[in-house]
């Protein structure tokens, strides 16, 4: 083996890994919805924890990529520990799928349909049609099916590569004795370990063991022990990003480790009991392509099979390892670790935005209620409501903007955008009823109330307020456009609720009917509550802005308006229902 063969080989690897990391994230962003559904299923129960973490894996075809994202979901709150031990067991599994496609690359047949199944064969074609799809469409999902296509020939022409440079290695005696030396099952172990953990990635390990088991020098015995401690070695993703997470978060890492140490121990065990006990001339065959896929399915089938019994079990060990900190830790809102899966870090902003709704609503409905029934307590709520807001806005606002940054298909792009101007609506929301609680303890310290005719006017607006805000709220947590579209229609009437109010304040001014100071404070409040309404309806923009694919609120209000007759029938029947006391 020359320099030449060195370069190739440095050359192929590269080019592997590449191709792998090329697919991987274009399939993770084609199968974005995908990933979304498979997120809610992650239950309790052992079987759906499993089945969704090898379905994850075997999407985005990486383990730690999976084991990862579980980390982020452990760190976040999203997923208990019980949990992610399933889904965890599940990856290993998962992972397999990698080696079981390269081993294509090792078909051997004279037939036509055998020769159709050889990579050479076909990944030119896909290649081809990859280019055409990346390149000529404008679709992102169509951008996304070329690059995985670009990505599997990338890595199969890698694949090949190596291949190649390493086939004349069969015939040098030192390679040959220094893979006698790892049919020592601990050096195995240990070299496949160190290998999978300098690349973090256990199925491009397997791939490069595939790639030199062409030579046929590598035989079964030296393979099984290096693909056990592959999966160790693959931990090592997991712990690194890990660290600076909470308690849970760390033992779910530890899980990976746990799950991997004690099943390659068990399963060594009795691979070394059989070899000593009879053997087996299988293990001292040549390896095949299609024999590695196997033995690495099996393998971590068996360790499965093994550990899921024992997963309560596993989890007591973590938390030991792992002890209880004297302060109980609260799950980080939003983890930069789900940044590696755009699809699901976007999910989490919606939940986080979710909670920032639930602040902004309950900060106005105590403030409108503190109109009529103040007290302390309750003007300290909703201080505290709008401090959460402003959290909530702050976190948000940097995580939407580093998601951005990510490489997100055209439709997440446009969420993100959508969440952004939201939580802005949403945080001023909560100000303007801080504003309302200042002006009730403005009348309260001066001891100064309101009419009655103004107290009834005030009731009146609140309670179109309430509906709007409630309408605003079902329409952003439900995607629901039927309450979106009656969102502006109500806040039409509300427009005029206030220019009438206002005219009815001048009026008792002139009779004597209501006091300056008074007034003052009435006219602030009929701001807050017109600029509410506002919000409001900023916020159903931004959802049929979602729905219509637009980006710009004036032409999904026009969209609303664009059906005059359902406009005006809603108009007038908020109209009729809030106007008989503006009249």
């Amino acid at each position: 083996m020359d320099i030449f063969d060195l370069l190739s080989l440095a050359g192929g690897l590269s080019l592997f890994l590449f191709g792998m990391s090329v697919m991987g994230q274009a399939l993770e962003r084609r199968a974005g919805g995908s990933l979304r559904s498979l997120l809610g299923k992650m239950t309790t129960r052992k079987a759906a924890g499993l089945l969704t973490g090898l379905a994850v894996t075997a999407v985005i075809q990486s383990s730690s990529a999976t084991t990862v994202m579980v980390v982020g979901f452990v760190n976040s709150g999203l997923m208990t520990l019980g949990q992610a031990v399933n889904v965890i067991m599940g990856a290993n599994i998962g992972t397999t799928v990698t080696a079981w496609i390269l081993s294509l690359a090792g078909i051997d047949g004279d037939s036509l349909f055998v020769q159709l199944l050889k990579p050479s064969s076909f990944t030119p074609v896909l290649a081809a049609v990859g280019v055409v799809f990346y390149m000529f469409c404008h679709s992102d999902k169509r951008k996304d099916t070329g690059a995985i296509l670009l990505g599997f020939a990338t890595l199969m022409f890698g694949m090949e590569t190596m291949s190649g440079a390493v086939a004349g290695l069969g015939d040098e005696p030192g390679f040959r004795q220094a893979f006698l030396l790892f049919k020592n099952p601990v050096l195995g172990v240990l070299a496949g370990a160190a290998l999978t953990a300098v690349i973090q990635s256990s199925s491009a390990s397997v791939g490069i063991l595939q790639a030199l088991a062409a030579t046929g020098q590598v035989s079964y015995g030296a393979a099984i022990p290096i693909i056990m401690g592959q999966n160790i070695g693959t931990c090592v993703t997991a712990l690194l990003s890990a660290v600076g997470a909470n308690k849970n978060a760390k033992r779910a890492a530890l899980v990976h480790l746990s799950f991997n140490v004690i099943g390659t121990a068990v399963w060594l065990s009795v691979f070394c009991l059989i070899r000593g006990a009879f053997s087996p001339g299988l293990l001292d065959e040549s390896a095949s392509l299609l024999g590695i896929a196997a033995a690495h399915s099996v393998f971590n089938v068996l360790c499965t099979a093994l550990m899921l019994p024992l997963s309560g079990f596993l989890e007591k060990l973590v938390c030991r390892l792992v002890p209880d900190a004297a302060r109980r830790e609260t799950p980080s809102e939003l983890d930069e670790r789900l940044l590696a899966t755009p699809p699901i870090a976007l999910e989490r902003c919606h939940a986080v935005a979710a909670d920032m709704a639930a602040c902004a609503d309950g900060a106005l409905t105590g403030a409108m209620a503190a109109i009529r029934a103040y007290t302390p307590e309750l003007a300290q709520s909703v201080r505290d409501a709008e401090e959460r807001a402003d959290h909530y806005e702050d976190i948000l606002g940097t995580y939407l903007v580093k998601l951005s940054a990510e490489q997100i298909s055209e439709r997440d792009s446009g969420e993100a955008a959508e969440l952004l101007k939201v939580i802005g609506d949403f945080e001023r929301i909560s100000d303007h009823a801080v504003n309302i609680i200042q002006s009730v303890e403005e009348l309260r310290g001066k001891e100064l109330a309101l009419s009655t005719a103004a107290a009834a006017e005030m009731d009146t607006l609140t309670a179109a307020v309430g509906e709007i805000l409630a309408l605003s709220q079902r329409a952003f947590l439900n995607r629901d456009m039927a309450a979106a579209e009656q969102v502006e229609p109500l806040e039409q009437v509300i427009d005029l609720l206030k220019e009438t109010y206002r005219t009815h304040h001048i009026q008792r001014l002139q009779q004597g009917k209501c006091s300056i100071g008074a007034g003052f404070v009435w006219n602030d409040l009929l701001t807050d509550l017109e600029r509410v309404s506002d919000h409001c309806s900023n916020i159903a923009g931004c959802v049929i802005d979602a729905h219509l694919g637009n980006l710009s609120i004036h032409e999904s209000v026009r969209a609303i308006r664009g059906d005059r007759e359902k406009f005006a029938e809603r108009y007038e029947g908020y109209l009729e229902k809030y106007a008989p006391a503006a009249g």
